[in-house]
């Protein structure tokens, strides 16, 4: 069973930093890319950043680019997102995803986490 655990969400204030996990288990990733997704309610799963398999080819969206940084261990199987800079519009649930290639696409996604609450107060 393929199972993939985000965490280090919470709630932080306007300029404060956060770093999520996401933990794969299950099955071994190192030859996939993975993703970060966000959500907020009565809109769209949005792309947030990807990562090839290697770690080589990095996938920013506009509006995180200079702020999140994308990671991963393949060592660990896991993949981390640096957040700084934090601001109100980038509350959201964050979901970590396994994808065959490295995209901004969800649909291309086949694994999702369960996802973690980020909240940042002006």
């Amino acid at each position: 069973q393929v199972q993939l655990v985000e965490s280090g969400g919470g709630l932080v204030q306007a300029g404060d930093s956060l770093r999520l996990s996401c933990a794969a288990s299950g099955r071994t990733f190192t030859t996939y890319a993975m993703g970060w997704f966000r959500q907020t309610p009565g809109k769209e799963r949005e792309f947030v950043a990807a990562i090839n398999w290697s770690g080589q080819t990095t996938f920013y969206a506009d509006s995180v680019k200079g702020r999140f940084t994308i990671s991963r261990d393949n060592a660990k199987n896991t993949v981390n997102l640096q957040m700084n800079r934090l601001k109100p519009e980038d509350t959201a649930i964050y979901y970590c995803a396994v994808s065959r290639s490295i995209n901004r696409e969800a649909p291309m996604y086949n694994y999702w986490g369960q996802g973690t609450q980020v909240t940042v107060s002006s």
